[in-house]
C-alpha cells in the first residue's frame, strides 16, 4: 500500500466534507418553529402572551431593495384587558425579524 496516496486521498476527502458541510449550512433555513420560539421569546419580556402563529414555507420579501426569504406570522398579547394582536416577519436564513407592526383594533 502506497502510504502517500493514503493520505492524499484521506485529505482530499476531509477537505470535500468540510467544504460541502459548509455549503449546506449557508443555504439552509431556520425551521419556522424555531423562528417563532424566538420571537414569543421576545414577546413574553414584556407580558405573558395569549396566541402565536406562523407560516410554514418561506417566501420572497424585499426590504430596502434587498431580496429576502421570509417566514411571516403573528403574536397576540392581552394588555390591561385589551387584546393586541401584532405581525412579525422573519427571514427565514437567520431567523432575525425584519419587520414587526401592531394591527390596528378590531372592535
Amino acid at each position: 500500500m502506497n502510504w502517500k496516496s493514503f493520505f492524499l486521498g484521506t485529505t482530499i476527502g476531509l477537505i470535500g466534507g468540510y467544504v460541502t458541510k459548509e455549503i449546506l449550512s449557508q443555504k439552509t433555513n431556520v425551521s419556522p418553529e424555531k423562528v417563532l420560539e424566538h420571537v414569543k421569546r421576545q414577546f413574553k419580556q414584556n407580558g405573558p402572551i395569549s396566541g402565536s402563529w406562523i407560516h410554514m414555507a418561506a417566501e420572497p420579501y424585499v426590504k430596502q431593495q434587498i431580496n429576502y426569504r421570509v417566514y411571516k406570522g403573528g403574536i397576540s398579547k392581552n394588555n390591561n384587558g385589551a387584546n393586541e394582536q401584532y405581525e412579525f416577519i422573519a427571514d427565514a436564513s437567520t431567523g432575525t425579524i425584519l419587520d414587526l407592526r401592531r394591527l390596528a383594533e378590531v372592535s
